[in-house]
C-alpha cells in the first residue's frame, strides 16, 4: 500500500469513527422524551429511613410520599407547575414508593403490588431520560405489565412490579448516552436494590430484570448473580458485553426488538475515541451474543409495553417463569 493510500485509509477510519459517535448519540433519542433536565428545582433532603426489613416496609412508603410531597410544594413555590405535578403524583395514597429523592432530575423506586407476598417480581430499568419530570410514562409501562401479569397468574399466585429509576439517566442528546460511564455508575447501586429486594420477598420468589434501552446497559454493566433468575434486554443498543458469557450471570438471558424500533440502525461494535469508548458491542438478538431472542411484534422503542402486544405477553411469561409459553421471534 503506498504513502498516499495508507494517509487516505486513515482518513477513512477517523471518518467512520466520528460517523458511529454521532449515530449512537442520535439513536439513543427518545422521541416522545423531550425532557429539559433541571437540576436547578428546590427539593427536601431523602427522608432519613430505617433499614429496610419487612416491619419498616410500611412507614417507609409514608415516610417517602410525605417527602415527594414536601418536594412538590417546594416546586410549586419556585414556579414550576410541571414538577409539582409529577411528585404529587408520586405523594399519592396509593404510591408505594421504596425511595424517592426529588433533587435535580429526581430518583424514585415504586412498587406495585404486594412485595411481602409475591411470587413474581419484576424490576423494571428505564433507559435514557428517564426522570421525575418523564415519570408518568415509566409508571404506564409498569402498570401496563402489572395489569397483565395479574391477568395471566395462576389463580392464587402474587405478582409485583419494581419501577426502578434508580439512577440518573443520560441525556437523550449528550455524549452519556453513547459508552457506558453512566451505567458503571449505576450498576453497584442496581445490585444493592437487587439484594434489599431479597430481604423483602418471599425465599423462593422468582425476580426478573427488565431492561429497556439504556437501562439493558445498566444490566449488563451490573453483573447480577443468583439474585436475579431472568433478564430481558428490549430495545436494546448492546450491553457492553460481547456475548451472554460476559454479563457473568447465573439467569436466563432474553432479548427481543420490535420491527418498529428504530434502536436496530445503531452500529453494534465498539470503537476508541479519543477521550471514551463509544458504543456498546454486540447486538444482543444476534445469534453471536446467544440470548433466548423472543418476538416483540412490530413495537416502535417506546411501545414494548403497550397492552395486548406480543412484548408485554412475552414479558410477563418472563416473569411468572414460563419459558416454554415465551414465543420466539
Amino acid at each position: 500500500m503506498g504513502r498516499a493510500s495508507h494517509q487516505d485509509s486513515r482518513r477513512d477510519s477517523r471518518r467512520r469513527r466520528a460517523l458511529l459517535s454521532a449515530l449512537l448519540t442520535a439513536a439513543m433519542v427518545v422521541p416522545l422524551s423531550g425532557a429539559a433536565r433541571r437540576p436547578d428545582i428546590p427539593a427536601p433532603p431523602p427522608a432519613t429511613l430505617a433499614p429496610l426489613v419487612p416491619a419498616t416496609l410500611r412507614t417507609t412508603y409514608e415516610a417517602n410520599r410525605a417527602n415527594a410531597a414536601q418536594a412538590a410544594r417546594m416546586a410549586a413555590a419556585h414556579g414550576d407547575g410541571h414538577r409539582a405535578a409529577a411528585d404529587r403524583a408520586l405523594a399519592g395514597p396509593s404510591c408505594h414508593l421504596l425511595s424517592f429523592d426529588g433533587r435535580g432530575t429526581g430518583l424514585a423506586t415504586e412498587v406495585l403490588g404486594d412485595l411481602l407476598r409475591a411470587e413474581h417480581v419484576a424490576v423494571l430499568v428505564p433507559g435514557s431520560d428517564t426522570s421525575i419530570d418523564t415519570y408518568a410514562r415509566f409508571h404506564r409501562a409498569a402498570a401496563a405489565l402489572y395489569e397483565d401479569l395479574t391477568r395471566r397468574a395462576p389463580t392464587g399466585s402474587r405478582v409485583a412490579v419494581v419501577a426502578w429509576l434508580g439512577y440518573a439517566t443520560p441525556g437523550t442528546v449528550s455524549t452519556t448516552v453513547t459508552t457506558v460511564a453512566r451505567a458503571d455508575d449505576a450498576a453497584p447501586h442496581l445490585r444493592a436494590f437487587i439484594g434489599e429486594l431479597r430481604t423483602l420477598t418471599p425465599a423462593r420468589t422468582r425476580v426478573s430484570l427488565l431492561c429497556h434501552s439504556y437501562g439493558s446497559v445498566v444490566c449488563g454493566r451490573a453483573a447480577v448473580g443468583p439474585d436475579v433468575d431472568d433478564i430481558a434486554l428490549i430495545g436494546s443498543p448492546g450491553t457492553g458485553a460481547g456475548t451472554v458469557a460476559g454479563l457473568h450471570t447465573s439467569a436466563r438471558v432474553w432479548a427481543a426488538r420490535g420491527s418498529g424500533d428504530w434502536v436496530a440502525h445503531v452500529p453494534h461494535v465498539r470503537a476508541d475515541l479519543l477521550f471514551a469508548t463509544v458504543g456498546f458491542g454486540t447486538d444482543p438478538v444476534s445469534r453471536a451474543f446467544g440470548a433466548r431472542v423472543f418476538d416483540a411484534g412490530d413495537a416502535g422503542h417506546s411501545g414494548y409495553f403497550t397492552p395486548g402486544s406480543p412484548s408485554l405477553a412475552n414479558l410477563a411469561r418472563i416473569t411468572l417463569g414460563e419459558p416454554s409459553e415465551v414465543t420466539r421471534a
